[in-house]
């Protein structure tokens, strides 16, 4: 059976809240989790933006705690949907509020644990090193950009950084001619790839994932009123059982986390 097949019908079955720690490792291989992760590590869900920064915190966390972390990086709405659904994940870390109020409303977080963890800024990525710079304004003739090919943007009415991208297109006066001329994907990392690849010439992705990717260059950098705020919420979820949840988040929030965060050009917020 393929993960993806056992994943697909893990997630048509509502689990109990009791049975999450007997299903803690299948999770973990169906997530695609490092092997090595065992039953006594902090099993944090990530919005996919976080992975290259995030694997530095949990190597600086483990060397100055001896404590260990691993991740699950996806978009925050798939990841949202598996904590609905009963993945035994310790904490989540959202690229959306939105997703995050969504899992407080249905109390799957721990009381008084969430906080605004970091900040970030909504760029247009262009294929190469050196790409020309883009005016974004109304009026702007985008479908001429791509010259027949695609604007690659996460999933638009579900990923967070597709819906910023949706709305700041929008809010130029850009969206309804562009709209079905985009190439959407499950997470913003997989339209990062898209660009870097060449597949797609341009696409929509945060700062801090075109500082990570040497094959884009930033084109333009989007108004931060064209969108609402992009904000990463961080929260302990209500049926962790981990002894340090609570000490990976103020770690989070520590020193040597906020400049690894501040380095990768992450806007830290607390």
């Amino acid at each position: 059976m393929s993960s993806s097949t056992a994943l697909d019908r893990l997630l048509q079955c509502p689990l109990r809240r009791s049975r999450r720690p007997a299903l803690g490792l299948l999770f973990a291989i169906i997530l695609g989790l490092p092997i090595q992760a065992s039953a006594q590590d902090l099993l944090v869900f990530a919005a996919a933006s976080l992975g290259d920064t995030l694997q530095k915190v949990f190597s600086a966390w483990e060397a100055d705690t001896g404590n260990r972390a691993v991740a699950s990086y996806a978009g925050s709405s798939a990841l949202a949907r598996q904590i609905q659904q009963g993945a035994p994940a310790d904490v989540f870390i959202s690229a959306s509020g939105e997703w995050m109020d969504a899992l407080e409303t249905a109390g799957e977080l721990r009381p008084g644990s969430r906080r605004d963890l970091l900040g970030n800024r909504l760029v247009l990525i262009a294929h190469g090193s050196a790409s020309r710079r883009v005016v974004l304004e109304p009026g702007v003739d985008l479908v001429s950009l791509l010259q027949g090919e695609r604007l690659g943007m996460a999933m638009v009415d579900a990923v967070p950084a597709g819906i910023y991208g949706k709305a700041a297109l929008t809010s130029l006066g850009l969206w309804a001619d562009v709209e079905a001329h985009v190439a959407q994907s499950d997470n913003v990392r997989s339209t990062l790839k898209l660009v870097a690849s060449g597949e797609t010439p341009y696409g929509i992705v945060y700062a801090t994932d075109a500082r990570a990717e040497p094959k884009v260059s930033i084109a333009a950098t989007f108004a931060e009123d064209s969108h609402a705020p992009i904000v990463y919420p961080v929260a302990i979820l209500n049926g962790s059982r981990s002894p340090v949840a609570a000490d990976f988040l103020e770690y989070l929030s520590g020193d040597r986390a906020r400049a690894l965060f501040a380095a990768d050009g992450f806007k830290v917020l607390d």
